[in-house]
């Protein structure tokens, strides 16, 4: 099972590691394909033994609640993207001479000849949004395509449907990256770099190389971001194919080989004709909703990925107006006696907070969750002159009090000592209370949700609530 396709399947002993949304379809898919499955997981909970009666039913054998031993025989460990590298099952298929990979692997692996071309994203924060924008801008230039992999359609299903596919934008985790060794994009970009998952990954070195992984073997380009060198480093590093070029992407004005920003203009000066002399005008500040620092970055990323594919420039210009970003991402909800009330709950980390906090200029901010072993220091140090109040729940907001101590001492600050569902509405009185007109009340939690709710979505829904209950 080295590097190159597997085409007969038939009777192969293969192990699934975990069920869930990559591992029940990655169980099906390999059965359908005639391999002798077993899937094992950790938990034996009700979800997990009614996703086990399903897969039973077809003849796939399920071990639930033993995750570490590996099932005699395994010739490969298809693996969930989530579970860490340092489980026993892993160091037992190292022993054993079994690989082990990721759905995202899977899928490569599954292609069929001639298959669609992937222009892939990953980054700490921004992922979505871009793969978004580069479907919606493919979509505009008359390509067949979907925003895939960590996000809508699942890339099994991308790759073996019906549907025909010109090229697929796809949105890659640093889970999946770990997982994906063979894995060669037409072109990728890594948006930025910031400590995130540290607590999986083991180190932020090790982090970055499985981000850095999507650049193996790119043909184009790969598309770094200007004021973040990690990525560019990243670059550096890679095994690129002959005349793969980095193309980087900057708020300023570009250089050569780079696209920018000019007088409220997107502009490429990468894929142009004399690029040391020429622009070419690829759409307005304003066709970007919202038009906010960092989501003007995701848009450049985007385009940058559709022009080594050799979209015109009008496609991208079409495709950023046609877009509309999902909820929960710098969402205005309502505007209350002159406040506005910004929704970002899908800033789960302090890199999307810093951006989301970026993005205005008197804010009362709403804070706190699980840290996921996150410091507050530089975020708060940061955003400190723009701050006019803070409101902070859940579990670990004493990290980001005691960073508000540190560095906006003059910060009022309300500490809501409880994580019951009930505390949004109760946070967004408080921030009601310390905003004046033409202040923003903004939910940037720099912390994951699931202290208090289920999701992010759900954490957002719960503040959209309390707004409109402010209001009416």
């Amino acid at each position: 099972m080295g590097s190159g396709q597997v085409t007969d399947w038939q009777g192969k002993n293969v192990t699934v590691a975990g069920l869930g949304v990559s591992g029940v379809p990655a169980a099906k898919v390999l059965h359908g394909l005639g391999a002798k499955v077993t899937v094992v997981n950790d938990g034996d909970d009700p979800r997990a033994r009614e996703q086990a009666a399903e897969l039973e039913a077809l003849g796939v054998t399920v071990r639930l609640g033993d995750g570490a031993t590996l099932p005699e025989g395994t010739e490969l460990i298809v693996t969930a993207p989530g579970w860490k590298p340092d489980k026993p099952l892993f160091a037992a298929a190292d022993a054993a001479g079994v690989p082990v990979w990721g759905d995202v692997e899977l899928a490569w692996r599954l292609r069929r000849p001639g298959a669609a071309p992937w222009l892939a994203v990953t980054g700490t924060n921004g992922k979505t949004t871009t793969v978004q924008m580069l479907a919606s801008i493919l979509k505009a230039a008359g390509l067949r395509t979907a925003a895939v992999g960590n996000i809508g359609v699942s890339l099994l299903d991308a790759v073996l449907g019906e549907e025909e596919y010109d090229v697929l934008a796809v949105e890659l985790s640093s889970y999946q990256l770990h997982w994906a060794p063979s894995l060669r994009a037409h072109s990728a970009a890594v948006l930025n770099l910031a400590p995130d998952h540290l607590d999986w990954h083991g180190s932020m070195e090790a982090y970055a190389r499985d981000k850095g992984c999507v650049y193996e073997g790119n043909r184009v380009a790969c598309v770094y971001n200007v004021a973040d060198k990690a990525t560019e480093d990243l670059v550096r590093e890679a095994d690129v194919e002959e005349g793969c070029r980095a193309v980087g992407f900057t708020l300023g004005t570009p250089g050569p080989s780079q696209l920018g920003v000019v007088e409220g203009i997107l502009v490429d000066r990468a894929f142009v004709e004399n690029r040391q002399r020429n622009a070419q005008e690829l759409a307005e500040v304003s066709d970007v909703t919202p038009p906010a620092p960092h989501n003007i970055a995701n848009a450049l990323a985007a385009a940058a990925l559709a022009r080594a594919y050799g979209v015109p420039a009008s496609a991208v210009r079409d495709g950023l107006r046609a877009f509309t970003p999902d909820a929960h991402r710098i969402a205005h909800v309502a505007d209350v006696d002159g406040v506005a009330y910004i929704d970002d709950s899908k800033a789960t980390n302090t890199h999307a907070a810093e951006a989301s906090l970026a993005a205005y200029e008197s804010i009362v901010w709403i804070a706190g969750g699980l840290a996921k072993g996150a410091t507050f220091d530089e975020l708060v140090a940061g955003a400190a002159k723009r701050l006019r109040g803070a409101v902070l729940i859940g579990r670990d907001r004493a990290l980001i009090r005691e960073a508000l101590a540190r560095h906006a001492p003059e910060v009022p600050v309300v500490d809501l000592d409880r994580t019951d569902t009930g505390a949004m509405l109760r946070a967004v009185q408080e921030a009601r209370r310390l905003a004046r007109p033409g202040d923003t009340v903004l939910l940037a939690p720099a912390c994951a949700s699931m202290d208090m709710f289920t999701n992010y979505n759900k954490r957002g829904d719960a503040f959209a609530q309390a707004v409109r209950e402010l209001g009416a």
